[in-house]
């Protein structure tokens, strides 16, 4: 797997028929490896061991309706009143950040409300903060509140 921008962790696979697995701490399984779950498996780590997020408050490929159709985030984080605070798009390192993406998760952040958006690519991060009608943008993670 491509060489990512957060700190590398202890993680652990498995091969199931053929295919490699990697568990998921906050789902307490193992995952099939794509690259999108290698990002957000590094990103995960890098949130819990290094920006000290709660795991608890974690949210991995939660449903929600947009437009009649069902949707799933690739992660929620939830504040300490329960209120979701961030939400995180995942892409593979080959997937470019850009207009389109910006565009998926403004339009999953329709439903949940989150204070920031973030997608990341493992490579770039780019994050939203929203505050009132203001969007600021900035390349790194917010802090937990």
């Amino acid at each position: 797997m491509t060489e990512l921008i957060f700190p590398t962790f202890e993680y652990q696979l498995k091969k199931t028929n053929g295919k490699i697995h990697i568990f998921d701490i906050i789902r307490r399984k193992y995952i099939f490896l794509t690259p999108e779950e290698w990002v957000r498996q590094h990103c995960i780590h890098f949130l819990i061991q290094h920006k000290k997020y709660p795991k608890s408050m974690f949210s991995v490929e939660r449903g929600h309706t947009i437009n009649t159709r069902i949707k799933r985030s690739d992660l929620i984080i939830y504040d300490r009143n329960g209120k979701p605070y961030m939400l995180v798009e995942f892409k593979s390192t080959e997937v470019a950040i850009n207009q389109y993406v910006l565009e998926q998760i403004s339009t999953y952040n329709q439903t949940i409300n989150a204070q920031f958006m973030v997608v990341t690519n493992g490579i770039d991060i780019l994050c939203a903060e929203l505050k009132d009608t203001e969007i600021t943008y900035s390349a790194h993670f917010p802090e937990y509140v």
